[in-house]
C-alpha cells in the first residue's frame, strides 16, 4: 500500500506538471497570436473543479491522463467533452483559432512540444548547475568488471578490464547509456569498441531477448560493469542466512571473491549465478586485518544469495559553472533524443516489440521508485525524460496530436484551402478511439508486469 501510495502521488505530481508546461506553451502562444483561449484544461472529461478567469475557464476534469487547451473554433477535437454536439460558427470571429494565419496555428501547435523541450533542458541544467550528484570517488571509464564465462560476451571475445569506447553509435558511452542502447536492442547483435591495454578492437555483442523487461540487468549480456573502485562494503548481514553463518559482520569490506576483485554487488551476483551455489571464500578487510570467509550460497526463487545488504554507492555534490550545466544538459537532451527516435524507427519497422512501451501504470511505477530513491538525479532525470519524450510524441503526425494539427495544416498549405470540417470531424474520431485504444492497451500491458502477476507465471 505504501509503494501503490508513494506511486500514485508521484504520478499525478510529474504528469500534472508536464501537462500544465505543454499547454502553458499552447496558451502563451495563442495569447501572443490573439486567439481566444475558452478552457486551459488538466485531464479530460467532466469538470471536477476550476475557476474562470476573463474568457478562460481554467479546470481539472475527471480524467487525469492529459489535459487541452480549447480555443473557440480550433478544430472538431475540441468538442471530444461533448461529442456530437455541433461546432457555432466563428467564421466571423477575429478571436478564433481558424480566422488566423496558418503559419500562426503552428506555432501554436509547435509551443506545446516545444515548452516540454525547453522544460527538458531548465530541469537539467539546475540539476548540473546546483547539485551535480557524482560518486566520491569517481570511475570515469566504462569498464568491464568480469565477462561470465562461456557467456555470448565471453564467445565475443569481451574480457574484464577492457574500456568501452563505443557502443553501437555512441563514442565515449556512459553505462547509463549503455544500458539504455542494449534495452533498445534487445535480442540483436551491436557492434562495440573496446580499448584493450592501449589496443582498439572491434567486437559484436549479442544482447538478450531479456532486455525487454524493464527489470532487465546489463549482466545477462555476460558483463558485469565496474562501477566503482574499491572493495563491496557491507552495510546489513541478515540472520539465519549463509553470510551470517560464515561469519560475515557488518562494516566489513570484501576485498576479492575467490581471488576475484569485485567492486560492486551486481557482479558479485552474477558470479554467484554462474558458480551455482558453490562455496566462495571471500577476502575480507575488517578492523585494518584481512579475514578469510568460506561461504555457500542458498538457492532461493530469485536466485542464489548469501544473506546481505551493500552499502549505497557513496555520492558527492559537484556543481557545474552555468556554460558547462548547459553543455551538459544540452547533452542529455541529444542522447535522450536520439534514443527516443531510435525507439521509434524500431517500432515501425517491426524490430521492438509494442509490449515493450511503458504506459501509465509503469510511469506510475518509475515515478514512485525515483520518489524514494536517495538523491536528486533519479527525480529530475526521469521528469527531463518525460518531459522530452512527451515533446516527441506529440509532434508525431497523428490527428489529436499536435503534430497531427500541424500536418493538416501544411496540407491545406499546399492545396490553398481548408480541408472539409466534417472529413476533420470524422479523422479526429477514429484517431480518438484510436488512442484510447492504446491507452487501453498500455494500461494492461503495464499491469501484466506487475510483480503480483509474474510470480504466478510458469
Amino acid at each position: 500500500m505504501h509503494a501503490f501510495l508513494i506511486s500514485a502521488a508521484a504520478f499525478i505530481v510529474l504528469i500534472g506538471v508536464m501537462v500544465v508546461v505543454h499547454e502553458a506553451g499552447h496558451f502563451v502562444m495563442a495569447k501572443l497570436c490573439g486567439v481566444r483561449v475558452e478552457a486551459f484544461s488538466f485531464g479530460f472529461g467532466p469538470r471536477l473543479f476550476g475557476f474562470k478567469y476573463g474568457e478562460t475557464d481554467y479546470k481539472v476534469c475527471l480524467l487525469p491522463l492529459g489535459g487541452f487547451v480549447k480555443m473557440t473554433g480550433e478544430s472538431p477535437e475540441q468538442n471530444l467533452e461533448a461529442p456530437g454536439t455541433a461546432a457555432p460558427d466563428v467564421s466571423d470571429d477575429p478571436g478564433a483559432f481558424t480566422s488566423h494565419p496558418r503559419w500562426q496555428r503552428i506555432l501554436i501547435g509547435l509551443a506545446g512540444p516545444m515548452a516540454n523541450f525547453a522544460l527538458t533542458l531548465a530541469l537539467m541544467t539546475c540539476y548540473f548547475w546546483w547539485i551535480n550528484e557524482v560518486p566520491a570517488a569517481m570511475l570515469k571509464t566504462t569498464t568491464v568488471e568480469w565477462v561470465t564465462p562461456d557467456s555470448a560476451a565471453a564467445t565475443a571475445g569481451f574480457q574484464a578490464g577492457d574500456v568501452i569506447t563505443r557502443f553501437d553509435k555512441v563514442t565515449n558511452p556512459s553505462w547509463d547509456i549503455v544500458y539504455e542502447d542494449a534495452q533498445v536492442n534487445a535480442n540483436q547483435m551491436v557492434s562495440v569498441t573496446v580499448d584493450r591495454n592501449g589496443r582498439s578492437i572491434q567486437l559484436s555483442l549479442h544482447i538478450p531477448s531479456s532486455a525487454k523487461n524493464p527489470n532487465f540487468d546489463f549482466s545477462d549480456t555476460g558483463i558485469s560493469p565496474q562501477i566503482r573502485n574499491g572493495p563491496i562494503d557491507v552495510a546489513e548481514v541478515q540472520a539465519g542466512f549463509p553470510a551470517a553463518k560464515a561469519g560475515l559482520q557488518a562494516g566489513d569490506k570484501i576485498e576479492s571473491v575467490d581471488g576475484h576483485a569485485f567492486h560492486y554487488v551486481t557482479t558479485l551476483l552474477a558470479y554467484m549465478q554462474w558458480e551455482e551455489g558453490k562455496p566462495m571464500t571471500l577476502e575480507v578487510l575488517r578492523g585494518g586485518a584481512t579475514v578469510r570467509l568460506v561461504v555457500t550460497p542458498t538457492k532461493m526463487d530469485a536466485g542464489y544469495r548469501l544473506g546481505f545488504a551493500a552499502a549505497a554507492i557513496p555520492v558527492r555534490e559537484q556543481p557545474m559553472s552555468l556554460p558547462a550545466a548547459i553543455r551538459s544538459s544540452a547533452s542529455f537532451f541529444s542522447n535522450n533524443s536520439l534514443l527516443v527516435g531510435e525507439v521509434l524507427q524500431r517500432l515501425f519497422t517491426h524490430k521492438l516489440s509494442v509490449t515493450q512501451m511503458m504506459g501509465p501504470v509503469g510511469i506510475a511505477q518509475a515515478a514512485g521508485e525515483a520518489a524514494e530513491m536517495d538523491g536528486w538525479l533519479p527525480k529530475f532525470g526521469l521528469a527531463a525524460q518525460i518531459s522530452l519524450q512527451l515533446g516527441i510524441l506529440n509532434l508525431l503526425p497523428f490527428p489529436i496530436l499536435d503534430g497531427g494539427m500541424i500536418m493538416l495544416l501544411l496540407i491545406e498549405s499546399v492545396l490553398r484551402h481548408d480541408i472539409s470540417l466534417a472529413i476533420k470531424e470524422r479523422i479526429y474520431t477514429a484517431a480518438f478511439v484510436v488512442i484510447v485504444a492504446f491507452i487501453a492497451f498500455t494500461v494492461f500491458n503495464d499491469v501484466s508486469k506487475l510483480s503480483l502477476f509474474t510470480h504466478v507465471k510458469p
